[in-house]
């Protein structure tokens, strides 16, 4: 068997690894743009200020491909699927044919059209290691940054660089921060502590214009900055499988076993569309866990195994500047609060079942409340108070502790 993977991320290795628990003989290729062993997109904020080095970043030992027989072709960009044909065509020219296919391509920056964009001379992404270390290189400690975006890649950046700089500045339409992960008393309680280490932020607020070092706020308030990073969003990478006459809405369509529409077609990770069971709804999961295990999934059943990955949920955790998050699963039903100076904690409930979670400061034991989502627990079943205030196995009765200590 001759598998190909087009991307060398999370997706990617998940599938590797499905694949190798199912065929130890098969051929394996994966190609990707980037020139680089697969690495920890999450950990690029870390690089910037000190905390990994690309060594540490890396996602997988440098024996990773010799251990698995997984031929790369690294640096080199895939510009067309021929189905018919089974092969991808590299901008080369070279041709590479396959058997089973992943499309594990991920996603890329959304940079809206702005006025004067072009006159602004130092202007940056946040989302590959390439543009990381171009950042790296043109900051100083003079320097003024100026971030457009308060989302989770904005405010990764913002804290990267925040003691390599003079000041960051974010900029951001939504009323609040992480405004796709937070609710609005999360996003303030967040926000305070970001402003107290010296961040500045203008909300309901966008650019009109650039002129060059300069940004006209619709406000009216101009900003001056050395360097702009442009942090508004990401869009799947989806023109592979459209092109090759693939079904895509948002992101790519796949079922439950990570197929495609599209013969021995497979696709996984940030460039597909998710079916997130907390809230019964098709969706772009942008999330490590969920492309791997969404890429072993497809790598499994590759190898002629049968599996499905349909438990995906949203998760998000993240820390900033000291203060950590986690969030899980979907905002609806009814809400369940305790906040003090230090922590949050707000549930949804809906059903009878807990559908999602947002925790700030205190986190300890998020993953009893995570299972409790992904595995449609129904409360009843439960002492939920107690999960609520204590969260412990304890409040579980005794057949599902064992059955969660078991890992199964």
């Amino acid at each position: 068997m001759n598998y190909v993977i087009i991307g060398n991320s999370a997706a990617a290795v998940g599938c590797v690894e499905g694949i190798r628990q199912v065929d130890q003989k098969g051929k394996i290729t994966i190609i990707s743009d980037e020139p680089y062993h697969t690495y920890s997109r999450p950990l690029i904020s870390y690089l910037l200020c000190g905390k990994t080095t690309e060594e540490l970043m890396r996602y997988r030992p440098d024996d990773f491909y010799q251990t698995n027989k997984v031929e790369t072709i690294l640096g080199q960009k895939v510009t067309k699927i021929d189905p018919d044909a089974k092969q991808v065509l590299l901008e080369s020219g070279k041709t590479v044919s396959y058997d089973k296919l992943l499309c594990a391509t991920g996603s890329s920056p959304f940079v809206p059209p702005m006025k004067g964009l072009e006159t602004v001379e130092q202007k940056f992404t946040f989302m590959t290691l390439d543009a990381a270390t171009a950042l790296q290189k043109a900051i100083t400690p003079a320097s003024n940054v100026l971030i457009i975006g308060a989302g989770l890649i904005g405010l990764k950046c913002a804290e990267g660089i925040f003691d390599s700089v003079r000041s960051v500045t974010v900029v951001d339409l939504a009323p609040h921060i992480l405004s796709s992960i937070l609710d609005e008393a999360g996003a303030q309680m967040m926000q305070r502590h970001l402003e107290k280490q010296g961040l500045k932020f203008y909300l309901n607020d966008s650019v009109e214009s650039f002129d060059h070092n300069t940004a006209l706020l619709k406000s009216g308030e101009k900003l001056t900055f050395d360097q702009l990073v442009l942090a508004v969003g990401v869009r799947p990478n989806v023109s592979l499988i459209k092109d090759a006459g693939g079904k895509v809405g948002r992101g790519i369509v796949i079922d439950a076993t990570m197929q495609t529409s599209l013969p021995d077609v497979y696709a996984a990770g940030d460039c597909t569309e998710s079916h997130d069971i907390s809230s019964d709804q098709d969706r772009i999961l942008a999330l490590l866990p969920n492309a791997y295990l969404q890429g072993e999934c497809a790598g499994k059943n590759m190898a002629g195994a049968s599996c499905v990955f349909d438990k995906a949920i949203p998760m998000n955790a993240i820390g900033l500047l000291g203060l950590h998050i986690i969030t899980a699963g979907s905002y609806e039903g009814e809400e369940k609060c305790v906040q003090d100076k230090e922590s949050y904690k707000k549930m949804f409930i809906k059903d009878g079942k807990l559908k999602g979670y947002i925790l700030i400061g205190n986190i300890d034991r998020a993953g009893i409340y995570t299972n409790l989502i992904r595995e449609q627990t129904p409360l009843s079943e439960i002492d939920f108070d107690m999960v609520f205030e204590h969260p412990s196995l304890m409040a579980f009765g005794r057949g599902y502790r064992d059955k969660v200590l078991a890992g199964k």
